[in-house]
């Protein structure tokens, strides 16, 4: 019986090179450093090596195009066609999601991040609820740069501070003093994102101004489902507050949060709103739920694994360019589990003592440095991100008194002095 020759996996006898490419008939072959094959389609007949260096991107570019877009990314969806994606069968799923990850990031890179409290009321610290979390005033200055220094030398490259107001206004003492350590954590070549409740298009301003890179206003959910979790501010009260972000230059950071009792549909509808942004979010945060004992969710069962994982995927394929991060619930899963995550897509982590209100996992020899290690992970580095790197320069730009157009933020300027996350 004739039979045809198999596709091919081919093993290399000398050294490879960090960008080798290998060409059998029409397809590429891409080999990493570290040996591993990213095979191409066709049969082999013969295979021959091209030196030439190649980046990380471009070798992923074109072992991918047939498969995902390589161009600009799309914008926008229906929810029935994310939905499909939703509904994949999750190792098809997760697959395409590696897939279209290595096409715009380099999937050995996940970037480390540091989430301080800085003036608690939660949730779970609400007087209307009996929990072991209180209340407390807005840190002064010097606690949360130290917080920050130390952060900096544990890996973390960006430095995250959440205050638990409904809206920033109003606030004019408390407001300065966060204009200040945004300033001063700035100043140590970190990237700084702040969490405050709404804000007005003129906060937003002086924020960049300060030198703040992101800001985080989770949607949390899909518009639908929004009403039965959240009651102080509206859906499109959130939606006026992130358009003012955007608008002042400030990168967007809006996810959500999973086992608040919602459904697939809703998870869809969250990943479907952030998709229709006028741009897409620079980085999107995944939240698994963990119940505080006397709240009204304290009974919610946890997310399962596979939800996890088919909104990080999803998320990816639907939003190529942003940074997917693995956020609240982390310290809930294996090890197993988290590399599961990164493979679908997720590319940042928060380490430390603490999140807002609940356990984090440490950045220390036995816990994430050790699993990064394993898994041949390592730090990114701070503004490494196209998005975040582009605004910087544009704010340099406007702090130098400079013209901003599209040729200028794209030529080389140098940055601040950044730093390695390992």
């Amino acid at each position: 019986m004739a039979s045809r020759a198999p596709r091919a996996v081919w093993v290399l006898s000398r050294p490879i090179t960090n960008a080798s490419r290998y060409r059998c008939n029409n397809a590429i072959v891409a080999v990493g450093g570290t040996g591993e094959t990213i095979t191409g389609r066709g049969h082999a007949t013969h295979v021959y090596a091209d030196d030439r260096p190649t980046s990380m991107e471009e070798r992923t570019r074109e072992h991918t195009k047939e498969n995902v877009s390589v161009r600009s990314p799309r914008r926008y969806w229906s929810k029935a066609e994310i939905k499909a994606i939703y509904d994949s069968p999750l190792l098809d799923l997760v697959f395409r999601a590696a897939q279209a990850h290595r096409v715009t990031h380099d999937p050995s890179k996940v970037q480390l991040c540091t989430l301080m409290n800085i003036k608690s009321s939660y949730c779970s610290q609400s007087a209307r609820y009996e929990t072991s979390t209180k209340a407390s005033r807005l840190l002064s200055v010097e606690p949360v740069l130290e917080a920050a220094r130390k952060a900096k030398e544990n890996g973390s490259t960006r430095f995250c501070m959440g205050a638990a107001w409904r809206t920033a206004t109003g606030r004019p003492r408390s407001f300065n003093n966060i204009l200040t350590m945004v300033r001063e954590i700035r100043g140590m070549g970190m990237e700084v994102c702040t969490t405050l409740g709404m804000l007005t298009p003129e906060e937003a301003k002086q924020l960049k101004e300060a030198g703040l890179t992101a800001y985080n206003h989770n949607l949390d959910t899909s518009r639908e489902y929004y009403p039965e979790v959240i009651t102080t501010r509206s859906y499109d009260d959130r939606l006026n507050t992130i358009e003012a972000v955007r608008s002042a230059g400030i990168s967007v950071c809006s996810g959500g949060i999973l086992g608040l009792g919602e459904s697939d549909n809703d998870r869809v509808g969250l990943i479907w709103e952030v998709s229709n942004f006028e741009e897409h979010p620079e980085s999107f945060p995944v939240n698994a739920l963990v119940p505080i004992p006397g709240t009204p969710m304290e009974n919610n069962p946890p997310v399962p694994v596979h939800t996890l994982l088919r909104t990080i995927a999803t998320a990816r394929i639907v939003l190529p360019e942003t940074i997917i991060r693995l956020s609240a619930g982390r310290q809930t899963l294996s090890e197993t589990e988290q590399a599961m995550c990164f493979m679908a897509g997720a590319n940042a982590i928060f380490t430390g003592d603490a999140m807002l209100t609940t356990p984090c996992s440490p950045w220390d020899e036995s816990q994430d440095k050790a699993m990064m290690e394993r898994w041949g992970l390592s730090g990114m580095r701070s503004f490494e991100q196209p998005g975040v790197k582009a605004k910087e320069r544009a704010r340099q730009h406007a702090a130098e008194g400079r013209r901003v157009d599209d040729t200028a933020i794209a030529s080389p300027l140098p940055l601040p002095q950044v730093q390695s996350a390992l």
